[in-house]
């Protein structure tokens, strides 16, 4: 099997799908590895680290797209809505496509693929199962995200983190509030311990509260349950309009104590909820940072401009997206390890295993022999079940 790695198209995009450390397992499970010139240059891979470790450099994108029978990227079609669509006569029947596609964004992105005769697999569809951590993609890139927007809001607030006993007196630490508990929540929290903060964390479903304490952070208990708190596969589930109205009535006073509030919640497939209303903004210090990391689903924070960072009411709100792109060394690193580990779980003795028994298998996949497979997707979008199922299975 012969594996193509584009450069990636996104405007800003930095990241790189596999970096040469990567490969040696690759191709050991008996793939070649085709690389477009300049594809890991922004990362800080140059292409002689790719030819070093056995990759061939192509100098055009088209020729990786004609030769590779799996191309993996990191923004793949539909997860690029500016430059994705180019990308789309390129494409060949059959071949395989791994990536962030956004499964959940439009139907007629996935379509797109399916028309194109492809079998994709959708990374963010990954189960959280023991057995896939390892190919969690979503949990890389959060855990850079979580990471990088608490060094953002460091910069913006007009106070020092940590409490210093100085010559010129003491300097009280600052109060860091984190809204959100998964993996960008606990990355967060962790940074911002290590910076020196004073850091609280709520989020809605009890169980984290543990995972919070052991990091060192006072979990924030509001008098309000939520019902059916996440779903089976871990994620936070939506909430009706009353939770969150009740939710924010309680938040308020808990976000006017604090300089930085770091909002992490969202739903798949669903718009996030709003947790910060423009009052509580209003209510917060003045040199006050917001950093919403759901920005890109509209944002948690009700005055949140997606991609820009604004001051309201004296308070710095960031809502820049795509955070895992400036760190695009470590987070591609992150990246290729999670594709790899799928990836030898996909071809074996270089050939391609559709093993639709296997649940990481199955539950990734989203196109198949011109059809959208995905159960998951076809229930959320509220599509016909396939009429011969038994089909994808062959």
């Amino acid at each position: 099997m012969i594996v193509g790695v584009p450069r990636e198209s996104f405007p800003g995009e930095r990241r790189v799908a596999l970096v040469p450390g990567a490969l040696a397992n690759l191709i050991k499970a008996g793939m070649e590895i085709v690389v477009e010139a300049g594809a890991g240059e922004q990362a800080g891979y140059p292409d002689s680290d790719y030819v070093a470790r056995g990759a061939k450099i192509l100098p055009q994108r088209s020729e990786v797209f004609r030769v590779a029978e799996i191309l993996v990227q990191v923004l793949g079609h539909g997860a690029n809505d500016r430059n994705g669509s180019a990308d789309l006569p390129l494409f060949h029947r059959d071949q395989i496509l791994v990536g962030f596609l956004r499964p959940f964004g439009a139907m007629d992105s996935i379509k797109d693929l399916a028309s194109r005769g492809l079998t994709s697999f959708s990374v963010e569809l990954m189960p959280r199962i023991t057995r896939a951590q390892s190919m969690d993609a979503l949990s890389s890139m959060a855990t850079v995200a979580g990471y990088k927007a608490v060094l953002l809001a460091a910069d913006a607030l007009p106070k020092l983190f940590p409490m210093l006993t100085t010559a010129a007196g003491t300097i009280t630490p600052a109060r860091v509030l984190i809204l959100g508990v998964g993996v960008a929540g606990l990355q967060a929290i962790a940074t911002a311990r290590r910076l020196g903060a004073v850091v609280s964390a709520y989020d809605l479903r009890p169980a984290v509260k543990e995972q919070v304490q052991s990091l060192g952070a006072r979990f924030v208990e509001l008098a309000i349950e939520a019902k059916d708190a996440q779903d089976v596969r871990g994620y936070a589930t939506a909430q009706d309009e009353s939770f969150y109205r009740q939710q924010r009535e309680l938040l308020g006073k808990v976000i006017a104590e604090h300089d930085v509030v770091i909002t992490t919640a969202v739903i798949p497939g669903k718009k996030a909820p709003t947790l910060v209303t423009k009052e509580m903004v209003a209510a917060m210090a003045p040199g006050s940072v917001i950093v919403d990391l759901a920005a890109e689903r509209g944002g948690n924070c009700e005055l949140t401009h997606p991609g820009e960072k604004a001051v309201e009411h004296g308070v710095t709100i960031i809502g820049w997206i795509n955070l895992a792109s400036s760190v695009p060394y470590h987070a591609s690193q992150m990246y290729a390890r999670n594709l790899t580990t799928f990836l030898t779980l996909l071809v074996k003795e270089g050939k391609l295993q559709l093993n639709l028994n296997d649940d990481i298998i199955r539950e990734t996949l989203v196109t198949h022999r011109g059809e959208v497979v995905n159960t998951r997707l076809r229930e959320f979008f509220s599509l016909p079940a396939l009429a011969v199922q038994e089909e994808t299975r062959k």
